[in-house]
């Protein structure tokens, strides 16, 4: 059963972020350069939400807000459910659809290790997948 270690394994644990104070045009303007959709919010270093496309143009636009003077701290998401290393890549789907999010902050010795996307959820079960029909055709060869 694979975890949430194998996912950060394969796609690395850097995350690009901002702190809470940080205007949503300033950070709409990373996620452009880094060709990103989501940023994480920490402060001091510690992890306090996740800012995305979706809650700017859901908090944003939608409400007649104006991106230069709102700070993410006012519109980014922060109700996530943290998962650690060890935890499946079966709870992280079971999270992520019960609660209708696409992120999870993963948590190590009460620190962010990284952030794991719907997207990595599923290749990593396509990636399960593929590992379990490559052993079974080389059982049946046998």
């Amino acid at each position: 059963m694979r975890k949430v270690s194998h996912i950060l394994s394969r796609k690395g644990n850097q995350v690009v972020s901002v702190n809470p104070d940080t205007t949503v045009i300033e950070a709409l303007q990373i996620m452009s350069e880094k060709n990103i959709g989501s940023l994480v919010v920490l402060k001091n270093d510690q992890f306090v939400g996740i800012l995305t496309e979706r809650d700017y143009s859901r908090k944003v636009i939608l409400m007649g807000r104006h991106s230069s003077e709102t700070p993410v701290n006012e519109i980014m998401t922060v109700d996530f459910p943290p998962v650690l290393l060890s935890d499946t890549v079966e709870k992280c789907m079971q999270l992520m659809s019960s609660k209708h999010i696409r992120y999870l902050p993963v948590i190590d010795q009460g620190k962010l290790a990284g952030i794991i996307s719907i997207n990595d959820v599923v290749t990593e079960t396509i990636l399960n997948q593929q590992d379990t029909i490559s052993q079974l055709q080389n059982y049946i060869q046998s």
